[in-house]
């Protein structure tokens, strides 16, 4: 008797599983067919994988196709590990949220330097003025020093007082990494290394450089909307994005992150949940990512976390009562993939 029920409930969660992986295979080729997908897309609950699949072109030059293992320029989701990282030293007692930037950084030069403070880096509510939107490209089409970045384009005038509103910009994160770099005596990337990469053995995930050569790095493409075609994008130096957007990996490092960070793993439980805490009146800012208590599909508690640098785009999205995990990693801008995150979502 225990072994045909044995038999039956296996059968149930195999037709269960099979129903769930179908209907994440049609919505990953109908927004292929009808959007111009084009990337992985990864679903889990509680840490372990229910699908993952890829679909596109990681090189539409010689028709190299995406596989699940392709690495994509991740954007602001680097901004997650920087959080992380200034947490980190938080936690070690070496950063004070409330303390200034002219407290970690003597040279700064913007008029923030005595009056912003880390906590408002973190929730992009410094009000310093972003020089580099206004510009486009331009602030990245230039190979800079990160000394000179945050001089030219990130020590601007106060538009706003620090603390009054959340307005999205790379301008604090960027501040942060130089802050992280101040505080901790180390490269960026090898404290990066050290505290998240190395032990979580995110193997395919780094910071990158325009000068070296990244193996599975998928291009990436803008889509013309008149033309309806794809074009490459145009040239930048990745780099210059620094903690804001500099990082690549895959969508099974990003869950080995996710799972990390959302099991305290990195950080203390106190130190996770301070850095989670959701400032609903600063536009719903975390820090390193948005949260919020429910919208729209989402009937639960969930954190997210959004990249787009030209054709490199990202989702990724955390809930917490059920658990579930939904990354999507594109090499176009072709596709709303927090649409799509949220299509996936109702999927029981």
């Amino acid at each position: 008797m225990k072994e045909k029920i044995l038999i039956i409930s296996s059968l149930l969660f195999f037709l269960i599983t099979y129903g769930q992986t179908n209907k994440f295979q049609s919505i990953m080729e109908q927004y292929h067919k009808e959007k111009n997908f084009s990337g992985v897309i990864l679903v889990a609950t509680e840490g372990k994988i229910d699908y993952l699949s890829s679909i596109g072109m990681a090189n539409r030059e010689t028709n190299i196709p995406l596989t699940p293992q392709s690495k994509f320029k991740i954007a602001s989701m680097t901004k997650a590990f920087t959080a992380v990282l200034v947490m980190k030293l938080y936690e070690e007692g070496k950063i004070e949220l409330n303390q200034t930037i002219g407290f970690y950084l003597s040279t700064y030069k913007g008029e923030a330097k005595d009056k912003v403070t880390i906590h408002h880096l973190l929730t992009y509510a410094s009000g310093i003025e972003n020089l580099a939107e206004p510009i486009g490209m331009k602030s990245y089409q230039e190979k800079l020093t990160l000394d000179e970045y945050i001089d030219q384009y990130c020590s601007g005038k106060l538009i706003s007082s620090p603390g009054e509103k959340s307005t999205y910009s790379n301008t604090e994160y960027i501040i942060l990494h130089k802050i992280i770099e101040s505080v901790s005596h180390k490269k960026y990337e090898d404290l990066l290394n050290e505290i998240i990469i190395k032990p979580l053995k995110m193997n395919n995930t780094g910071v990158l450089q325009s000068d070296k050569i990244m193996n599975s790095l998928t291009n990436s493409y803008t889509f013309d909307t008149q033309t309806k075609s794809f074009v490459k994008e145009e040239p930048y130096y990745i780099e210059n994005y620094f903690g804001a957007g500099n990082m690549y990996s895959t969508a099974q490092d990003m869950l080995l992150f996710n799972n990390a960070f959302f099991g305290n793993k990195i950080l203390s439980d106190n130190t996770t949940n301070k850095m989670l805490e959701i400032n609903e009146n600063l536009g719903y800012t975390a820090y390193g990512f948005w949260g919020s208590t429910g919208w729209g599909t989402f009937n639960e508690k969930f954190y997210y976390r959004t990249g787009g640098i030209l054709g490199s785009c990202s989702n990724w999205i955390n809930t917490l009562e059920k658990k579930k995990t939904i990354i999507i990693l594109s090499n176009t801008d072709a596709t709303n993939l927090y649409e799509m995150s949220a299509e996936i979502y109702q999927i029981d």
